[in-house]
């Protein structure tokens, strides 16, 4: 671990043992040598941080006249969590509002050695879905990255959590910064209008502390599998929390209309039947929202 402070304005709070960032990184450190973690007290969003913070060690790289990969130390990976994240970020610039102590924010930061990066966000949110629902009865998955709580065959269910993931270039390694902010208690966000959930309805004493130590290893296992094999060994397990297949949705391209969603494919594409045609949905190209014109 490291006590440096995650900014100049922010430091490491680690006269919070509760927090159990000690033994979180003694479970994930050998899966990640070189691992920091750090629990600030309040911070705008912790992917604008670590974003910052490699595109700094390029600049730094740069200005050097460094063009052999950088420093080793500038990939190390990096765990920062915020206990109140001021300015959080969701998909297309929408803002993640949470209550101080009310939601679970946090980003890991690493290297991925692998060209294709499709579905990621679909195998983060299926790590995180397992590990706090192993028998997959109440959180599905809603492409490209949000986690739902409850749900039917005609409601797939109010927003329990959300992935966010940018790429960072590096020298000649390219890193991901993988934001996940979790609703533990109850409270607005910016997405109100289609319904929010909180961790806490399904344990009613759940803490954000517990809910990171219940995610952080399988979420690092998952990243590392996604490495060694792409989205598509994860397809199969993605299908069962597929909170669209079957819903009638319709897309902002113009090009696409109302249709039914038919599942993902190997590489995570959104997957859409219109008529006797299927057709692909890439993440980045389109929003997905509900045939009723709810954006879900």
């Amino acid at each position: 671990m490291t006590d440096s402070p995650a900014s100049s304005a922010h430091a490491a709070d680690f006269a919070r043992p509760h927090w159990g960032a000690e033994a979180l990184w003694q479970a994930l450190v050998p899966l990640l040598p070189g691992l920091s973690i750090e629990v600030v007290q309040q911070i705008d969003s912790t992917n604008s941080e670590l974003t910052e913070r490699l595109r700094n060690a390029t600049r730094v790289q740069q200005a050097a006249g460094d063009r052999r990969g950088g420093r080793v130390d500038d990939l190390f990976p990096q765990l920062l969590v915020a206990i109140h994240q001021t300015a959080g970020r969701g998909r297309l610039g929408r803002r993640w509002h949470a209550a101080p102590g009310s939601s679970l924010t946090f980003s890991l930061a690493l290297p991925l050695r692998r060209a294709d990066w499709s579905g990621l966000s679909l195998a983060v949110g299926l790590a995180v879905a397992d590990a706090l629902d192993a028998d997959g009865r109440h959180i599905g998955l809603k492409w490209p990255n949000d986690l739902l709580l409850g749900g039917s065959a005609t409601q797939p269910g109010r927003k329990l959590g959300g992935i966010l993931i940018e790429s960072v270039q590096v020298g000649n390694e390219r890193a991901a910064v993988i934001g996940i902010g979790l609703n533990v208690l109850p409270q607005p966000t910016a997405e109100a209008d289609y319904g929010t959930a909180a961790l806490a309805e399904l344990w009613p004493e759940t803490t954000p502390q517990e809910a990171l130590a219940r995610i952080g290893e399988p979420l690092v296992r998952a990243l590392l599998e996604f490495e060694r094999g792409g989205f598509a060994p994860a397809r199969d397990a993605y299908a069962r929390r597929d909170a669209l297949r079957g819903q009638r949705v319709r897309t902002t391209d113009a090009t696409l209309p109302e249709g039914t969603a038919a599942g993902v494919d190997t590489d995570g594409a959104l997957l859409v039947a219109v008529g006797d045609a299927t057709r692909r949905v890439v993440s980045g190209e389109v929003s997905v929202r509900l045939a009723g014109g709810q954006e879900r």
